[in-house]
């Protein structure tokens, strides 16, 4: 798990800390529900509403304007609005993220960053200075108020999903995760803050993970598809 220009915050690697970031981190904004079409519908990367998914990933945003470019530094309350974002489609593991306080590019004025496959959501917060985005799909913004068919199942590499929109709450499964590389993460915010993580874990065999309705998103890298179980 490289990082681009800077090391993840709270970085774990083969080890599990609950309540620190992965290289990979989480977000903020709830809009939870449940899935009662019964239907084994499939969430990805590259999804749309209803857990359909797109051919090549591109068209997942299809008829959204984006909000912004996925490569620049934008400072936060002139060029871009506080707010929730989500960059999707992003294939090569390349894109990389990052909230900071200021604009001096030194280490401590980082307050959150990551490394995206498939998907990201983020929120900017008001007391945000700058933006960057380094190598993503171009960013949207999310609105807080869209509803989605919630989806059975998900791409076990394909990042963040919102529970209650993108993917339905329950008890999910993953299996064939041959070595640690399989990585999950519950969280109650879409930040970044180490401190929005509710649940982690670095996976080798089998995993099972029980969503509840009041997580906000799930994230995922590196594990087999996970199916709804319960």
């Amino acid at each position: 798990m490289g990082m681009k220009g800077k090391i993840a915050l709270g970085a774990v690697v083969g080890v599990v800390v609950i309540g620190v970031v992965s290289a990979n981190a989480g977000s903020d904004g709830k809009d939870a529900g449940s899935d009662s079409s019964g239907k084994d519908s499939s969430a990805s990367a590259a999804h749309q509403p209803g857990g359909k998914k797109d051919s090549g990933g591109a068209k997942a945003a299809e008829g959204k304007k984006a909000a912004f470019g996925g490569n620049g530094d934008y400072q936060v309350g002139s060029d871009i609005k506080p707010g929730t974002y989500r960059t999707t489609g992003n294939t090569d593991g390349m894109c990389y993220w990052e909230r900071a306080k200021d604009a001096s590019g030194d280490m401590d004025s980082v307050l959150a960053n990551d490394n995206v496959t498939g998907t990201s959501y983020v929120t900017l917060k008001a007391g945000d200075k700058l933006f960057k985005s380094t190598d993503c799909k171009d960013w949207e913004a999310v609105d807080p108020k869209a509803k989605g068919t919630p989806a059975s199942s998900m791409d076990g590499d394909g990042g963040m999903f919102k529970v209650g929109t993108d993917i339905a709450p329950g008890t999910y499964k993953s299996s064939g995760n041959k070595d640690d590389s399989c990585y999950w993460e519950r969280t109650k915010g879409a930040s970044g803050d180490t401190d929005s993580v509710l649940a982690n874990d670095n996976v080798a065999g089998t995993a099972v993970v029980a969503i509840t309705s009041t997580d906000a998103y799930f994230k995922t890298t590196g594990c087999g598809d996970w199916k709804k179980t319960a």
